[in-house]
């Protein structure tokens, strides 16, 4: 038996070296998988060798499924310099960094200990700033840094404490040290795509996650979720996440983190500040909040009284913190801490605060804002990292966030010198310092490369939780410095290693813990706003492309040539084309409507408006729903490919029509219909309403081309119902009864008011005398006049009252329970 055990252990020691053993180690460099005479750490070998055990076609199925899964997911984030705004593909690094038990009690003990620290410099700062006075911090280093929120000195922050959720970057050194690396408290990202990773690598390796002692994170947000609550004085207050809004690059986070958190995600927009508190504008009414866990810099929070040019803010914030009617977390003000320039003073400040040297240092900094110290740290540069002082980019427009002075030509040296001379406040000098290196697996085989790890400590009652994980950014270099998602990195999750039972806490939902509930809870008015207007967008856009197919499907037909006119003139009416088209060939015609972006009623216009609405509100839908929009612009927005004009564009329009054919099942089938999807339909149905009222007023009212009435059977997708009613030929009375007045066909006007009418009687009265709101008043004296109407005496004056009046409607939807009245009916007015 013995034996049999020996050649276990032998097979089991082989496997793993072979499967380490193309691992190289960086030279001069810590490696946590391997330590320097190139064996396996100890609390990396169970993991490695479950791994190895799965052989290498294994391990890329499994992992190729957690990048599935993440797609699935919608996961995404972007790049700042693409002036395009494309969402990248989640890069997730599928090796976890593993951190064994006594290690993580060191991290985690030195990391509530800066918590403290920095809680208690900020509380001085925004205090009595004593130690300002006492010169152990400097008054140019707090006056100079742009995040020093004067309006806030001498305003204790509501709930007592101004930092709540806080990050810090670590890395680790060559001699095996950690060091901080950066603080983080403006509005520490991380958190929520540190979740996902979780969540896509125990699902890829769900065997080796569970038998491999991992800690589990959901305890962090549960504690955390259970404090933003408690912070909340009423019990009809709702705890929000404010963010900057969907071009922002962390903005899935945001989505996510509110979901999983429980939170109302709200922008600047969605809130409003009275004498009485914070409210959010909701299509129910004013909805009071009173916690604001913030994505938004600080100095964008309130345009009233920080930055006016702020459009992410809310005018009268700050008024509500000095009254405390609002906790924000972290506090206005917090980002303070995030200079380099606080590095260099911290190590000095520990004792005196704390009363101990700190535990975990940062890496040596100096502010070049004192004279002695920066004509001392000059004739060092060559050997140091020169960076800003307080944020992330230089000042004086250089590239990058740091410069390595070693790397300097006696020019690009000189020029530094003497802007560090003219303005030392600006600068501080790093040591440098090298990363440690972790596994990444590549081409099959494991590889070395640097990384930083992020962790999240959250102020639970009087003390401090540490989120047992953490998101580990990995360089895509083997010798880079700096490691950001903004320059290539990839992610990895973080295992905090246990000795003990792993518990089994989730904030996911599990059958037993579920409650039954049929309400999707607030809608604010701006997604309402956002949905109203997605609707009302795609069905223009819908429009304009069956006048184009019209005007294509007519083209060869010389005697058509009356007809092609008049749908030119509607193009041109609503702003899908520019400029005179007398005379001009249909293909031609149609092109432009097509293809030129910037009219306001044009196809590229219409398209991207419509997933710029519903970018904002994406959480609201499915991902399928979200790639019919997504690819419907993609789809206009690509050049026609070489060609006869005629079949290419109708090729365009057909595979365009049908895309949004897709998007009007998905939301007919998928979307919950709640007050959200109402709002969809309200735009989709007042749109479509108006569009036939315009095309009965250009083809069966008096002027109209010979053969008009067929082309508004066609366009009202009305042909085959009039043919199984009537004979072949098109008359004019039945043919406006059809369009006009028939409540079972699903393109004519009277069924789209049955529609608005079901839809508005379903949502949020705003009077309670019981009669019709002032909106549904409207919409049922169109409908009612409708109703009552004789096909044969419909007339043009008429159907353009119609139109006012769905105008009208349209006006008083979005001043009862929307926010943005920013879009125009202007282009369509034109017609009126």
């Amino acid at each position: 038996m013995s034996a049999q055990l020996d050649s276990a252990v032998e097979q089991h020691n082989a496997g793993l070296e072979r499967f380490v053993s193309g691992y190289r180690l960086l030279p001069g460099v810590y490696d946590e998988m391997m330590d320097s005479d190139g064996h396996v750490r100890p609390h990396w070998q169970p993991f490695l060798s479950m791994l190895a055990a799965l052989g290498s076609e294994e391990i890329n199925r499994r992992f190729a499924a957690a990048d599935r899964y993440l797609r699935d997911s919608g996961v995404f984030y972007r790049v700042y310099e693409d002036a395009a705004g494309i969402e990248r593909p989640w890069p997730l690094s599928h090796i976890p960094l593993l951190i064994e038990p006594n290690e993580w009690a060191e991290l985690e003990a030195g990391l509530i200990q800066r918590a403290e620290l920095l809680e208690a410099v900020l509380a001085d700062t925004y205090g009595p700033a004593t130690l300002t006075a006492e010169g152990r911090l400097p008054a140019a280093m707090i006056a100079g840094n742009p995040e020093f929120l004067r309006p806030l000195v001498g305003v204790a922050p509501p709930g007592g404490a101004h930092l709540r959720f806080y990050a810090v970057d670590v890395g680790r050194g060559a001699d095996g040290r950690w060091w901080v690396l950066n603080d983080r408290a403006q509005a520490p990202s991380g958190a929520g795509y540190a979740i996902e990773n979780r969540l896509a690598l125990s699902r890829a390796i769900p065997d080796i996650y569970r038998t491999t002692r991992v800690e589990r994170v959901a305890p962090f947000f549960q504690a955390f979720q259970a404090e933003l609550f408690a912070l909340n004085k009423q019990d009809d207050a709702r705890a929000c996440l404010l963010t900057p809004g969907p071009m922002n690059e962390t903005y899935f986070e945001h989505a996510y983190l509110a979901r999983y958190l429980g939170l109302l995600l709200v922008d600047g927009e969605d809130l409003i500040v009275r004498d009485d508190g914070v409210f959010i504008r909701t299509v129910s009414g004013l909805r009071r909040t009173e916690v604001l866990l913030r994505r938004i810099d600080a100095d964008f929070a309130d345009p009233l009284e920080l930055n006016a040019a702020s459009h992410l803010g809310v005018a009268g914030l700050l008024q509500a913190v000095r009254d405390d009617k609002v906790v924000i977390v972290n506090s206005l003000g917090a980002g303070l801490i995030e200079a380099r320039a606080m590095l260099a003073f911290l190590p000095a400040l520990a004792p005196t605060v704390l009363g101990a040297e700190l535990k975990i240092s940062n890496i040596a900094t100096w502010w070049l804002g004192r004279i002695d110290v920066r004509e001392e740290m000059i004739e060092k540069l060559d050997s140091m990292v020169i960076a800003s002082a307080f944020t992330e980019a230089f000042t004086d427009g250089r590239q990058g966030s740091e410069i390595l002075g070693g790397k300097l030509d006696e020019t690009q040296r000189q020029q530094l010198v003497a802007s560090i001379r003219d303005r030392g406040v600006d600068y501080v000098v790093q040591e440098a310092v090298t990363l440690s290196s972790m596994p990444v697996w590549r081409d099959g085989n494991l590889q070395p490369r640097p990384f930083t790890l992020r962790l999240f400590i959250a102020k639970v009652g009087e003390s401090w939780q540490v989120m047992p994980g953490g998101f580990v950014r990995i360089a895509e270099s083997a010798d880079a410095r700096a490691v950001t998602l903004q320059r290539g990195a990839a992610t990895a999750d973080a295992w905090v290693l246990t000795h003990g039972p792993v518990g089994e806490a989730t904030l996911l939902p599990t059958p037993e813990r579920m409650q039954v509930q049929r309400a999707s809870g607030l809608l604010p008015s701006r997604a309402a706003d956002n949905l109203f207007w997605v609707g009302r967008y795609v069905e223009r856009a819908e429009g304009t492309l069956r006048l184009v197919r019209a005007m294509i499907n007519r083209s060869a037909d010389d005697a058509a040539a009356p007809v092609i006119a008049s749908l030119a003139s509607l193009l041109g009416a609503w702003d899908a084309i520019v400029g005179d088209t007398e005379g001009a060939p249909a293909a031609l015609i149609a092109r432009a409507a097509l293809t030129r972006g910037d009219p306001s009623g044009s196809l590229p216009y219409l398209t991207r408006a419509a997933r710029s609405a519903a970018s904002v509100i994406r959480d609201r839908f499915s991902p399928d729903a979200w790639r019919a929009i997504n690819d419907l612009a993609i789809m206009i927005a690509a050049p026609l490919p070489a060609g006869p004009p005629e079949s290419i564009i109708a090729e365009r329009v057909e595979a365009a029509l049908r895309i949004i054919s897709s998007l009007s099942g998905l939301a007919q089938e998928n979307m919950t219909q709640l007050a959200g999807w109402r709002f969809l339909e309200l735009g989709r149905r007042i749109e479509r309403a108006l569009l036939t009222c315009r095309l009965v007023r250009a083809f069966a009212e008096k002027g109209a081309p010979d053969g008009g009435l067929d082309v508004l059977l066609d366009l009202a997708d009305s042909q085959i119902s009039y043919r199984q009613r009537y004979v072949m030929i098109a008359a004019l009375a039945p043919v406006i009864d059809l369009v006009m007045l028939d409540p079972n066909n699903p393109r004519s006007v009277i069924f789209q008011l049955d529609r608005i009418e079901t839809h508005l009687g379903a949502l949020p009265r705003r009077n309670s005398t019981g009669r019709l709101s002032p909106v549904q008043q409207i919409a049922a004296s169109i409908a009612t006049g409708l109703r009552t109407a004789d096909a044969s005496k419909i007339t043009d004056s008429l159907i353009m009252e119609i139109e006012n009046s769905l105008m009208k409607l349209s006006d008083a939807i979005s001043s009862t329970y929307l926010t943005n009245q920013e879009r125009s009916d202007a282009a369509w007015e034109a017609l009126a």
